[in-house]
Formats: structure tokens, sequence, C-alpha cells
């Protein structure tokens, strides 16, 4: 079957009733809110602070991706499968896929060959309506914003200029970037310029994912900040008594989602913010529902460890006091030729001079991830196209640097070809495992803190801020929010802030254009370079390449 496609190895696979699988951490069928044969809700009473500080954490990151990416979820699902082969119970902890790039660049985002998490189609496309509520509440809010500002009995004097507050779509349009809307007359509302953002983007996705329960989303969703009063006064969420119709439609979403492995291990998918322009992430309450129900939790960060293992270990275990005990880097030959300078045409010919060209991409993602006082180990994720002497190059390479590097075959062989890996990993967590330390303190002045990110963890020699972003500063100041959390928002294409440096730039400046305030979610958010919350479609999306047959068999979607 090796030669079958993603959505073929899936749609092969009979799965085990979701009951059987929540039976095997424990978890008994009147707990399970079931959607269907293969997917449950799970409440939020099974998390258990006991259980948790006594089980294991793993975060699986990466070096600098190609646009491809390099395989993350798959290594995560196959480290997994792997670990319950040595007989370490485990479950992996994984985010929502978004519908942006399902039909964008990237495809499907549920894994690969034969580590996967299946209901695959499912997973990828609506899932449980997690992210249809994210856009509702986020949406909701947008609504009473302009109907105050319209309405002349219970108005705020909202000044609609400086309204910051965006609509959201979980969908790639970059025509919606920028838009006016009220138009038509006084009936349809008061024209101001508004504009959309991605749904993964949008502060609601956020908060979902740093809440601990139902009245902290509450608390949360109030603190929103909204704009200024023709007064200069600021106007929260709170303020157009929005965040308990908010929290309403959020009451099913902010429940974790139960799947299964190909393996029929457990799989807890919750919450899908981006990592280049939000914490990339699933929810605290998932990690900590996996927590409380494993003895080993593997868990993903999005894009590059500059991004999501970033913002995980500065923002989300900071907040949520986790100790994650091993970092597992993932690295590909393919990623590492193209950091060695390869053009992509070229990304899948054996070239070691390349790959040792491009290793410092991930030496300088090593040095990183120790700086939080945790070990890493490189998982080299297996293509056909690897040669053995670059392997066996980036294997001595690591060794060199105290590292252990081992291939991971979980995309052909799922378990048994991670089973190495897991070892590595048992070993870190259960004989080097140390209490990891985040790189900044919160309530270091915000300069600091960005210039901390950008010089260490980056390698950028100076930080500049435009105009607007020292405007922003300003504001932030006045109202109080210096002692946030930081959520770069980088390019995932480079250490830098210029995607076209590629391998380990120096000497280079990171431009600060501007702050956007996520006071909901305690962070925020330094805008760098070019970069945009919402994306576009490439010339050929991947929605070209997908169809759905007359039985409801689909293909495509990997």
């Amino acid at each position: 079957m090796a030669h079958l496609s993603d959505i073929e190895i899936a749609q092969a696979k009979k799965l085990e009733h979701i009951i059987e699988i929540a039976k095997k951490i424990n978890i008994v069928e009147d707990d399970l809110e079931m959607y269907g044969k293969y997917k449950a809700k799970l409440p939020l009473s099974l998390i258990d602070d006991e259980k948790i500080a006594k089980n294991n954490l793993v975060l699986v990151t990466a070096l600098t991706p190609t646009p491809a990416g390099e395989g993350k979820t798959t290594v995560s699902i196959g480290l997994t499968e792997g670990l319950n082969k040595i007989g370490k119970q485990a479950t992996v902890v994984l985010r929502e896929p978004s519908l942006g790039p399902v039909f964008g660049i990237k495809g499907g985002a549920a894994g690969g060959g034969y580590s996967q998490v299946v209901p695959m189609e499912d997973i990828n496309l609506h899932f449980t309506g997690d992210f249809n509520a994210v856009e509702k509440a986020n949406n909701l809010l947008s609504a009473l914003i302009d109907n105050n500002i319209q309405s002349k009995s219970n108005n705020l004097n909202i000044d609609p200029r400086t309204v910051l507050w965006k609509r959201v779509i979980d969908m790639n349009d970059r025509a919606l970037r920028d838009i006016t809307i009220g138009l038509g007359g006084t009936a349809n509302g008061v024209p101001r310029q508004d504009g959309f953002n991605i749904t993964p983007a949008s502060e609601v996705m956020a908060i979902l994912c740093m809440a601990s329960d139902i009245e902290n989303l509450k608390k949360r969703l109030g603190d929103i900040f909204i704009g200024f009063t023709y007064k200069n006064e600021p106007v929260f969420a709170r303020d157009l008594k929005a965040e308990n119709a908010m929290a309403i439609l959020l009451k099913d979403a902010i429940k974790p989602n139960l799947v299964q492995t190909l393996e029929e291990n457990p799989a807890i998918i919750h919450g899908g913010p981006f990592a280049n322009i939000a914490q990339g992430t699933n929810t605290i309450i998932a990690t900590k529902m996996g927590l409380s129900l494993s003895n080993y939790v593997v868990t993903e960060a999005g894009f590059g460890a500059d991004l999501g293992a970033e913002k995980f270990l500065n923002i989300k275990s900071q907040f949520a006091k986790l100790n994650p005990k091993c970092v597992v880097l993932v690295a590909t030959i393919r990623a590492l030729r193209h950091h060695g300078g390869a053009k992509k045409e070229v990304y899948n010919t054996p070239d070691l001079e390349k790959v040792t060209e491009g290793f410092s991409n991930l030496e300088k993602h090593i040095e990183n991830i120790r700086k939080y006082n945790i070990e890493p180990v490189v998982a080299i994720n297996s293509f056909v196209s690897d040669s053995k002497e670059e392997v066996n190059f980036v294997i001595e390479k690591c060794a060199s640097l105290g590292v252990q590097a081992v291939l991971s075959e979980g995309w052909a062989k799922g378990g048994e070809g991670t089973k190495k890996l897991a070892e590595a990993v048992v070993d870190i967590v259960e004989n080097k495992a140390t209490q990891y330390k985040p790189l900044y303190d919160w309530n270091s002045p915000v300069k600091e803190k960005i210039e901390k990110i950008a010089k260490e963890i980056y390698g950028a020699e100076n930080v500049a801020y435009d105009n607007k972003a020292l405007l922003n500063l300003r504001r932030i100041e006045r109202l109080g929010f210096g002692n946030f959390a930081i959520c770069m928002a980088k390019t995932q294409k480079s250490f830098s802030d210029d995607e076209r440096l590629i391998g380990r730039p120096k000497g280079f400046t990171v431009t600060v254009r501007e702050i956007e305030i996520a006071a909901g979610a305690q962070f925020l958010i330094p805008i760098l370079g070019k970069m945009m919350r919402m994306p576009g479609l490439p010339a050929i999306p991947a929605s070209e390449n997908m169809t759905i047959d007359n039985d409801g068999v689909i293909s495509g979607l990997s």
C-alpha cells in the first residue's frame, strides 16, 4: 500500500468506535459527547492538576520550513505511535486544521502516510464545528460594534475611525483584507473602513486557546479591546455586554475533541491558531486534558522553532505552568538543501554540499531550544530522496553538538518506524529532563521583550520601529498593557523578517511595522515586515485537485 495517497491510506483503515479509544485512557462512555461513531467532545471535568504534574510533555517543532512544510504533524503522530509501541501510554494533542491552507497551498493537515489522525476528511473539513463557533463569536462582536455606532439610544460614542476589531472568515481571501462597509444609506449602518482576518488569526481563537474554563473565557472575551470613543476613552467588548453571548456560541467549542490515530491510539485535537500570525499551538485545555489522561503527551507548535516553539514556551507554558521535558526538532534533508541554497526544482536531488551549508539553520534552532533549559532530539523526517551520506552527516554533526539525531520513518512505517525516536525522547525525559525556563519575564518593558526575541532567537543585530509601531507603544503604555506577553507575527520562511534570507542570516535588522493589542489573550502582536493576517490563495490552489464522487468519497485532500 506504500503507493497509496494519504487519503487512500486513511480511507482503507477500519476505524475503532470512539468509545473503544476512550477506554484506553480510562474515559467512560457517559463522559463522551459523541459526534457520530468516530469523534467525541470531552468534558473539562476530566482535567486533573495532580496527574498533570506527574506526566510528561514533549513538544515537536522544526527547523525553518520550506513552503510544503517538513512534517511536524506526521512526526508528532508517528512519535506517539512509537511511544505506545515501546510500552509508554501516549496521546498526541494537535491543532485543528484551517480551511485556508487545506484549499490553498498545503492541502490536508492531519499527518501523512501511516502516521495520521482519523477520520482524516472530517478533521480537515468542518470537524465538530469549533472554527465555525469562533468565527460566529468574532463576527457577533463586529455586528454589535457597528450596531452601537449606528444606535441613537444606546450609543457608546465609539469613534468608527478607531475601531481595531476585524471580521474573520476561515478562507484565504486577499480581496477581504481591506474593505468598506455600511454603504447604501443610513439604514445599512455607518460607512467605515474595515477588513477580514483569517479565523486562525482571530483573537477569539487565541482566547479559546488560552482560556482555562468558561468563567475565564468570559473574562477574556470581555477584555477584548475594540477602539476608542470620541473622547479618546478605551472601549472593550464588556462595554457592549458581548462576553456572555460570545461565550454561549463557544460553549461546545471550549471542549476538546477526541479522535484516533491509524494505530488506534488516542488523539486530542483542539484549537487552531497559526504560528506566523498567532500563538501556533492547541488549547491549554487540550494539553492539560492529555496530561490528565496519559503518561506521555506529544504536542506540536507550528512552523519553525523560532515561531511556534518560541510562543509555546514563552506564552503558553508560562501562563499554564507547563513543563515541557523534551523538544523534538524535525528536520528534513530537503529543507537543509534549501537552506544551503538549493533551488526548488532540485530540493529532491542529493547534494551533501548544500546539506552541509544548510545545517547552520538547524544548528541555530538547537542553540535556541537549549536557551530554555531543555535538551532537544533531532528527528530526521525520512524521504525517499535522502541519501545515506546526507543522513549520516546530519546524525554525526548533531552528535558533535551533543544532540541525538534519529531517522524518523513514521510516514512509511507508522510506529514501527519511530521506535528509535521514541527511545531517544524517553531517554531525555527520564534521565536528562530539567525544569524549563522562559526566555523573558512578561513584566519586562515591551521593547526589551521584543528585542530579546529578535536578537536571541532570530539572531538579529538590531530592531527598528516604524512610526506607527512607536505610536502603538505609547498607546500600550497608556492602556496599561505593558506586562503582556509578546506574540510575533513574522514570516515562517526565515529567521529574519525577510523571507529571502535563508539559512542562518546574520547582521540583519528586524522592522516592527505596527503592534496590535490582544487584551483578552493577554499578548501584544508586533507585525514584522510585510506580514499580513489574511493570506491569499496561490496561483493553483489545492482545491483544484480535489474531487468528490456520488458516494461521497473524497480524493485529493492530502
